[in-house]
């Protein structure tokens, strides 16, 4: 909106004249179209109303004070416009009528500040409910529709009352085309849009959920670990480099225990601990989701912590940075023949399937050991796993009852 929008424009009604012969002055404010016409209170005699001029001639001592009032009028408005354009408010010429009269204006929330109000009560629960990575994501969510509302709807903000299946799926489609974002950045970028939204309905800003019919296709993601072929030659390789040897260790601990980075990097002493069985467990909470995790070690786990037990008083492994522990795996994957895009992360899924699921470990106690917030997670992401299991428990059977 700019002010080539905005219209002033003083009338005077001449079939409307006063005992002594003078016309009232109205002001019509226009704005996109649309009118906003009051009274000016102030009168005038009709002969001496130039319209195209918008003034009172010839000029004398009442004809320049409706003058100077007029101009006045016309300031206030203005400035009413500028206030509203600066503070990035939608608004109507109503709105501009109200602000010039100094009555207030109905604030209705808009998409970025809802944003504002979700983020910051987000950000008071870092480290009690929420990960900063997590508060961040939002953050950067709200930054891409600013930027989509600024390029796509050339607009500064949006109101939540006019939010419809089409917004969301005009900001998908930018994503995709423009961000050039994969399906599962997409995904997550509408999933907290939504959450947002809805947020927004329970705090009374609308009455119901403009997104409530719209489903969110969650993307199929092949899930991407090591076989218990590829675990074992990993483990056996000799390596001669012994910061490339440091690194497969971590990454194999990690297969043994379904540690993120982030968890690994902060493993100390302190977080290995005897059970109520008499064995040792890692208790820490997982940064992600602020949930206590108790992980049994395995004896392949144990025996990595023992190798670097000497090492430091306080942190379980060395240190080591994300950045360069994954370029070190890449390398690590070259030499053994591991033919995958070798990242830590397929450290925990190797944990989540090789070692667990494919030794008959329950979908709700590998759930807890990776630390989901809800089993549905787990289910969703190693559904196919499972089936594959039961495939090949079928294939055997199959084969005992063919030699009967």
């Amino acid at each position: 909106m700019n002010a080539i929008d905005l219209k002033i424009l003083f009338l005077i009604n001449r079939t409307k004249l006063n005992r002594q012969g003078k016309a009232p002055i109205r002001c019509r404010i226009t704005l996109s179209g649309v009118r906003k016409i009051f009274s000016t209170g102030l009168f005038v005699n009709p002969n001496h109303w130039k319209n195209g001029q918008q003034k009172a001639h010839p000029p004398n001592d009442e004809n320049n004070y409706i003058n100077t009032q007029l101009s006045l009028i016309k300031n206030e408005i203005s400035q009413a416009f500028l206030y509203l354009q600066v503070n990035s408010l939608n608004f109507d010429v109503n709105d501009i009528y109200l602000k010039y009269k100094g009555e207030n204006i109905k604030a209705e929330k808009t998409l970025l500040e809802a944003f504002e109000i979700h983020n910051n009560k987000m950000e008071k629960l870092i480290g009690i409910e929420y990960a900063q990575l997590s508060w961040s994501r939002y953050n950067l969510t709200k930054n891409h529709i600013a930027e989509f509302l600024k390029l796509q709807l050339k607009k500064n903000d949006y109101l939540l009352k006019d939010l419809n299946e089409n917004f969301l799926q005009e900001f998908e489609y930018f994503l995709k085309t423009e961000k050039k974002f994969q399906a599962s950045t997409t995904f997550k970028s509408l999933q907290r849009t939504k959450k947002v939204v809805k947020m927004a309905v329970s705090m009374g800003f609308l009455d119901k959920d403009p997104f409530l019919l719209h489903r969110l296709a969650r993307p199929k993601k092949e899930v991407v670990y090591l076989t218990a072929e590829e675990l074992e030659r990993l483990e056996n390789h000799n390596f001669p480099i012994t910061r490339v040897e440091q690194i497969r260790d971590f990454f194999v601990f990690c297969c043994y225990t379904g540690l993120a980075f982030t968890e690994m990097y902060n493993l100390e002493k302190k977080h290995i601990v005897t059970g109520f069985d008499g064995n040792q467990w890692i208790q820490m909470q997982r940064k992600k989701t602020q949930k206590q995790i108790s992980i049994p070690l395995l004896p392949k786990a144990l025996s990595i912590i023992e190798k670097y037990q000497e090492y430091d008083d306080v942190r379980v492994l060395p240190k080591a940075s994300n950045s360069k522990f994954n370029s070190y795996l890449k390398e690590i994957a070259g030499i053994v023949g591991i033919e995958k895009n070798l990242t830590h992360h397929i450290a925990r899924k190797t944990f989540a399937t090789t070692v667990l699921l494919y030794n008959d470990v329950p979908m709700e106690i590998v759930s807890e050991l990776l630390g989901h917030s809800k089993i549905t997670i787990t289910q969703e992401h190693y559904g196919k796993v499972v089936q594959k299991k039961v495939s090949e428990h079928i294939r055997n059977l199959s084969k005992k009852l063919d030699k009967k």
